[in-house]
């Protein structure tokens, strides 16, 4: 397991639009990928489980990801994040 903690950048935070980019990312990896936030912890690969979260501009998360991949997918969900969840 290996987990990192990540600032959300973008001005909408993870509403409908940088939620299915986030959710796509996460999809891509075996493993399972998982981020908390507050006493939240929601699955990254579940659009539903995102928005559910209510994760705002300025939030910080602690994306965890577990399994085989582990690294590269908490590598590849840190990259989007920073890089503002855009296309």
């Amino acid at each position: 397991m290996v987990s990192q903690k990540v600032k959300i950048t973008n001005p909408t935070g993870l509403h409908l639009r940088p939620a299915g980019i986030f959710c796509n990312e996460a999809l891509k990896y075996e493993c399972k990928v998982m981020f908390q936030i507050r006493n939240t912890t929601a699955n990254a690969k579940s659009i539903l489980s995102i928005l559910g979260a209510c994760v705002k501009e300025g939030d910080e998360i602690e994306l965890v990801c577990e399994g085989e991949g582990e690294e590269e997918a908490l590598k590849a969900m840190t990259a989007i994040v920073e890089h503002g969840l855009e296309d």
